[in-house]
């Protein structure tokens, strides 16, 4: 009852004119955001293998601390000293 009372608030705001135009634009709206969904889990994917293949850049040393390689480019997003 809730989806009938959803959709006839729709086409009484859009009408039944610009309802075609707003559900085309909705649709658009959704494939754009399923793709940079999909992009940004590709990214992850990348990141995380890289990381399983020994590119983290810090060395655990004797003592328990790491030794940060100071050569690779920082990677989260953090201002301050690397530590």
């Amino acid at each position: 009852m809730e989806i009938i009372l959803i959709l006839l608030v729709i086409l009484l705001l859009f009408g039944f004119k610009k309802l075609p135009d707003a559900a085309r634009s909705v649709g658009k709206s959704a494939r754009v955001f399923k793709a940079e969904v999909s992009e940004m889990k590709e990214e992850d994917r990348q990141r995380e293998e890289a990381r399983k293949q020994g590119q983290a850049g810090s060395t655990p040393t004797a003592d328990g601390n790491a030794v940060i390689d100071e050569a690779k480019p920082r990677t989260d997003n953090q201002s301050g000293p690397v530590a």
